[in-house]
């Protein structure tokens, strides 16, 4: 437990201390990111390489204190280097992917080959993937070739659900921050310290830099930093999905691991979906940038970008409470569970935004 605190106030403590020169440095080299079209809602030029140091301070403190001497048999040792090579590999990719991004702009097919490349690495050289559904619709086991699939699609839309949120000040910073706290105290249940030394990591690391990024944001965590976000998130997804049910004590092991985890991301799938849905309809690009997202028809509504981002945080909240309901519910009944809170906050929102606008239209 003493490891897990130190490497959350390490990554916390890199990020407080190197985000001012990061920032100084980016508004000399005009690092900035322009207000110049009308989805931006800033008003005024502001770095948007951030990311850079999320994800050095994720990595610096989860390889600092990165231990292996807890492991006794070959094979866990093993297991255990061979994933963490396969995790900076492919994240090196994904973040060199999205600096490119925020410095000269990336198309987003390119983006999406970049994040296929990376998602083949983990399943298929480092085996992180779904193997089951664990009971939701009645289904356990799935073929390999279900798998491969399953855990590729889970991971390209959990990477771009994170970037997709990234739109006003502090969201995907605070989203991923309760995530990743929320997996890594589910993985202190689990006495599985490894993984949550990586959560704690992220989460520091991403506490450390809303103190910049919460409104009026200083600086954005830009591509580099939703992409590397997305990424980390989606394999302790797959890691918490998959973890063996002997290794959980009385209560966790009749919670769904994976409605815990579609609870805890329940904000960007919920608003991705959403927002995927709405642009085909509209027969528009699923990629293509627009102000249709929750948090702005939140804005919408009249609420400040502070107020909006504690609303969906409260949000994110409650839902990772609901789906503990699982501990009485079978899988499926949890997941609709889940699924009728994000429908209920959706309705909420559209009531909010029709009545904002009735009143803009009766002034």
């Amino acid at each position: 437990m003493a490891i897990l605190v130190l490497v959350f106030i390490t990554s916390f403590a890199v990020v407080l201390y190197a985000t001012p020169a990061l920032i100084k440095v980016a508004v000399l080299k005009r690092l900035i990111d322009l207000p110049t079209e009308d989805r931006k809602i800033h008003k005024r030029a502001i770095p948007t390489i951030g990311g850079i140091i999320i994800y050095a301070a994720t990595l610096f403190s989860f390889s600092l204190w990165y231990n292996i001497d807890d492991l006794h048999e070959y094979d866990q040792i093993y297991e255990s280097v061979k994933e963490f090579k396969i995790l900076v590999a492919t994240s090196l990719v994904l973040f060199f992917v999205g600096v490119k991004d925020d410095i000269i702009g990336t198309s987003p097919v390119k983006k999406l080959f970049a994040n296929i490349l990376v998602g083949l690495i983990l399943v298929l050289m480092g085996d992180i993937r779904i193997t089951g559904l664990h009971g939701v619709f009645g289904v356990n086991e799935i073929p390999l070739w279900g798998s491969i699939f399953l855990s590729l699609f889970t991971y390209i839309v959990v990477v771009n659900a994170m970037n997709l949120i990234d739109g006003i000040d502090g969201l995907a910073a605070g989203v991923g921050f309760i995530a990743a706290s929320v997996f890594g105290v589910w993985f202190i249940f689990a006495n599985e310290y490894t993984l949550a030394s990586l959560s704690f990591s992220l989460s520091g690391a991403l506490l450390g830099f809303l103190i910049f990024n919460f409104s009026p944001a200083k600086i954005f965590m830009g591509d580099s930093g939703s992409l590397i976000i997305g990424m980390f998130i989606c394999v302790l997804s797959i890691k918490l999905i998959e973890y063996p049910v002997n290794g959980l004590n009385s209560f966790w092991i009749h919670v769904s691991n994976p409605i815990f985890v579609i609870a805890a991301l329940s904000y960007p799938l919920t608003d991705t979906l959403r927002i995927f849905l709405l642009r085909a309809v509209k027969g528009q690009s699923p990629f293509a940038a627009d102000k249709n997202h929750l948090h702005h028809r939140l804005l919408d509504c009249g609420y400040s970008h502070a107020k909006t981002v504690v609303i969906i945080y409260v949000f994110s909240m409650l839902t990772v409470g609901v789906s503990l309901l699982s501990y009485y519910l079978n899988p499926s009944l949890s997941l609709f569970t889940v699924l009728g809170c994000s429908g209920l906050f959706i309705l909420w929102i559209h009531f909010c935004y029709q009545s904002a606008q009735k009143k803009k239209l009766a002034k």
